[in-house]
């Protein structure tokens, strides 16, 4: 029973912390649902036009997703809904296969979030988390750069009031050079105080609130309340001086009610074209989302669980698709709203997903005169924070072939668009690991005087002996790395140094692949010719059970030995040490 208890909780976490639930978490969660709740309509609206979306669609795309995740998440703190990387990345995969604005457009969408859920959930239940890890931070850190600067730049069109279109920099940039003469003044105006009012609500409206004695909760939820402000203000500005007839865009009419129930298309054209961009959806948001979900959680001393994390937004996304939503995913703004928000469980999601219904139903008619430069600017100001050119100069000063995959990738995202971009990092990344594993590093080592203890002779003063050389491999041996060590062992006795042994102590070493194991063999096999005889030292319980299962060591010229402080009291004839 126990074990069957342990299994529910593991596939339904909810069960898991609903058991100590109580008023004081409930409090806690409800007022986290309040804040976000405020932050999250004007952002889902905003997102929804971001991806070429119906404004309504960024409502339903906060509402089931939320209570799915509730039941399915193992995070305590993230919010999922529509973000701005995602939102543009629906944009740029369904443009490829229907005109913005038809139904098909709309069907695209909600057909990307199905296939994107499903991918996610499959990943979870067969416990894939692990496959994020081969994207680098580094490179991921670079697309996110690169995209928020494409979607600050695809919403200057809404805040000049022109029609501009582009998937990278340079079409963006020309066809809104080439629109300028028909810029709205009244659009520009509000789009510039828009701005102008969230970035002063962003770092000085809650200091302000401060200073004059408020409560510092009511101050945070006032100061998060800005965007709704701004959409409030300027929708009234719009319908008092009646600004639609003098150019200003406005949002329309949003259809008011719950989600409406919905079905993706199950066209095989349609799924092999979106196949691709729902993928790389699927991994480019699970990697943002595990990262903020470890951030949080690691500061109340909690965990996650990567695989039922992609079960979670895989449903996620999956209610999304029967909600009349699109692609969804954690966000990193509002997830640390919620957390500083107080919310103690992902009930307070759920809170929140009933508060995006209330506006869905019943305040929707009010976003009639709502100005779509407003939402341009409620975008601007938040993708902002994901430009950070900061990563070129941390690579540049530690590593410079992670700089030139950052700056590839940041290159390609800007100047091909954000598809051909995240691709780039995808494989930028595994070539990085790739690469970097290639060429292991190897080091000759001597013992330290006076100690038991081997380090590299290029950096220390240790003993060594002239017939004996001893190579410490730090990596573990597969095939893309074995011909590497082959010649790297080969050059290093090709001297005409008096060599009788040499030992390859396997510290690190963690796998041996076969691959590797037929080189170690043929490396056996020259030096046996040269009369050198092959040693290992300190291999590992697992590394040394599978070569049991092969001849390698029938045939092995050497021994294999505990330590490497043996192997040199075996073989150094001790009145002959040097130092080197």
């Amino acid at each position: 029973m126990k074990f069957k208890r342990s299994q529910l909780e593991r596939h339904f976490p909810i069960l898991g912390w609903s058991k100590t639930y109580s008023r004081d978490t409930l409090t806690s969660d409800l007022v986290a649902a309040v804040i976000v709740t405020i932050m999250l309509i004007p952002q889902s609206l905003a997102y929804a036009l971001l991806a070429g979306l119906p404004a309504e669609m960024g409502l339903y795309a906060s509402i089931l997703p939320l209570v799915a995740y509730a039941i399915f998440g193992t995070s305590r703190a993230l919010a999922v809904g529509p973000v701005a990387v995602v939102s543009l990345m629906t944009a740029a995969a369904v443009g490829n296969l229907a005109l913005q604005g038809t139904a098909e457009y709309v069907i695209a969408a909600i057909t990307l979030a199905f296939i994107s859920g499903l991918i996610l959930t499959v990943m979870g239940l067969f416990r894939l988390g692990f496959l994020a890890n081969f994207l680098s931070h580094p490179v991921i850190a670079g697309f996110i750069t690169a995209s928020g600067i494409l979607i600050a730049f695809s919403q200057l069109k809404h805040i000049l009031g022109v029609d501009a279109h582009g998937h990278n920099l340079i079409d963006l940039i020309g066809s809104l050079i080439a629109h300028l003469p028909e810029t709205s003044i009244f659009t520009l105006l509000i789009g510039l105080m828009a701005l102008g009012f969230l970035f002063w609500v962003r770092k000085g409206l809650k200091p302000m609130l401060l200073n004059t004695g408020m409560a510092p909760r009511l101050a945070d939820i006032l100061a998060k309340a800005g965007p709704v402000a701004a959409v409030a203000v300027t929708t009234l500005v719009v319908w008092i001086f009646d600004l639609e007839n003098h150019g200003v865009r406005i949002v329309g009419e949003v259809p008011m009610g719950l989600p409406p129930l919905s079905m993706p298309s199950f066209s095989a054209d349609i799924w092999s074209s979106l196949f691709v961009s729902a993928l790389l959806i699927s991994v480019i948001g699970f990697v943002e989302s595990v990262s903020v979900a470890t951030t949080l959680a690691a500061k109340k001393r909690q965990r996650i669980d990567p695989d039922q994390e992609l079960v979670g937004l895989g449903t996620s996304n999956i209610a999304a698709a029967i909600s009349g939503g699109y692609p969804v995913t954690g966000g990193f703004a509002r997830s640390v709203v919620n957390f500083d928000a107080g919310a103690e469980t992902p009930a307070a999601g759920a809170f929140t997903a009933i508060g995006i219904a209330f506006a869905a139903l019943l305040l929707t008619p009010l976003l009639f005169f709502l100005p779509k430069a407003t939402l341009a600017a409620t975008i601007i100001v938040a993708v902002l924070s994901l430009v950070d050119f900061s990563i070129l100069k941390k690579t540049w000063t530690y590593s410079r072939v992670d700089f030139a995959a950052v700056a590839a990738t940041i290159v390609l995202t800007l100047g091909l668009g954000v598809e051909t971009g995240v691709s780039a990092g995808v494989v930028l990344s595994l070539g990085l690991f790739l690469y970097k594993t290639s060429r292991p590093h190897v080091a000759e080592v001597g013992l330290v005087p006076g100690t038991q203890h081997f380090r590299n002779i290029l950096r220390h003063k240790v003993e060594t002996h002239a017939s004996l050389v001893s190579l410490r491999i730090d990596e573990s041996l597969y095939f893309a790395n074995a011909r590497f060590l082959e010649n790297y062992l080969l050059n290093r006795v090709a001297c005409e140094q008096p060599i009788r042994n040499v030992v390859l102590m396997c510290s690190a070493v963690n796998e041996i692949d076969l691959s590797a194991l037929e080189t170690l063999e043929e490396l056996n096999r020259r030096l046996g010719d040269m009369d050198i005889k092959l040693h290992l030292s300190e291999v590992k319980g697992p590394v040394m059970d599978r070569l049991k299962r092969s001849h390698f060591l029938d045939h092995l010229t050497g021994q294999v030995f505990l330590a490497q402080y043996d192997a040199m009291v075996a073989l150094t004839p001790s009145a002959d040490t040097e130092r080197a």
